[in-house]
């Protein structure tokens, strides 16, 4: 498939072009010189909701095809743990857990044993998720991939992400903290999931993308944005704008630390304007094994 039909495929506009020569043409230029070893390169593709994640990865992975890689997306959110498993840490943890998202919420086993499978020649059963359902796919539905690959894209919200203090954790970040989690029960058991298996999970990533959002406003407004083209897609779907402001709200915490946190340490960060625009692109330096040499560009040159 070529970008064209990408685009049209995934009904992004022809401006998308600039994103993608401003932003993931580097980037994928960057990763194809980087060497590989006897294992697929496992990327990590963080981005706020409403970032737009979901779309580079597609591009990133036709661009990467184009270089003779074997490429595959893997999301973090077909990693949730299910409905009912979801329902019982509501239960037994805490109500807030039922809300899929945050660390905790997910089945890192499930995810390091597709990742390792991926290196070995065979097929691989790579889970999704019905977000429609709030449910995990029944594995007959499942895509089966013949590996090994040479590049995996795992795309995510908190990809890659590193756990707070404890003493970060002490105070509420906005009102749903406050009202629902005040003793700091649901904050602490994700920053503790974070702090674990998410980190064994993550160690996998060698190279770090961040899309990195002006503001958590921003962010808001860009998940409105979403609902609102569902909501005329498919009438009588979707979430109102006031269940939205509390549903993003279960994300403010780890999307503002991972704005402060991440970028001093990502290979690739990409600085977004408030219509998703690429504002700045900062290529770190090349690490060991790499060819290319480090660049800082904005999209005029």
């Amino acid at each position: 498939m070529d970008l064209t039909a990408y685009l049209r495929a995934e009904q992004l506009s022809a401006s998308y072009v600039r994103f993608v020569d401003a932003a993931l043409r580097p980037i994928a230029e960057r990763i194809a010189a980087t060497d590989r070893g006897d294992a697929p390169l496992v990327v990590g593709l963080t981005g706020p909701q409403g970032s737009g994640k979901s779309a580079a990865a597609g591009a990133l992975a036709l661009l990467l095809q184009h270089c003779g890689l074997r490429t595959l997306v893997l999301s973090i959110d077909d990693l949730y743990l299910t409905l009912a498993e979801r329902r019982r840490l509501a239960i037994d943890v805490h109500p807030l857990f039922l809300t899929r998202g945050v660390p905790g919420t997910h089945d890192v086993a499930l995810g390091r044993a597709v990742i390792e499978s991926l290196d070995r020649a065979g097929e691989t059963a790579v889970p999704r998720f019905d977000k429609a359902g709030d449910d995990r796919r029944d594995p007959a539905d499942w895509d089966i991939v013949a590996g090994p690959v040479d590049v995996i894209l795992f795309e995510g919200w908190c990809v890659g992400a590193r756990p707070q203090t404890e003493a970060a954790l002490v105070d509420p970040v906005n009102e749903l903290e406050r009202t629902r989690d005040p003793d700091g029960v649901w904050r602490r058991r994700a920053n503790a999931a974070l702090a674990g298996p998410y980190q064994d999970l993550f160690a996998a990533i060698s190279f770090q993308v961040l899309l990195r959002a002006p503001s958590f406003q921003a962010v808001l407004g860009w998940r409105l944005e979403q609902e609102h083209k569902l909501r005329a897609r498919e009438p009588g779907k979707g979430q109102t704008d006031a269940e939205i402001a509390v549903f993003i709200r279960h994300y403010e915490r780890l999307t503002r630390w991972i704005d402060a946190e991440m970028p001093g340490r990502a290979d690739a960060v990409v600085q977004l304007g408030m219509g998703r625009e690429v504002l700045e692109l900062t290529l770190a330096p090349p690490k060991s094994g790499e060819r290319s040499a480090g660049r800082r560009s904005r999209p005029d040159g």
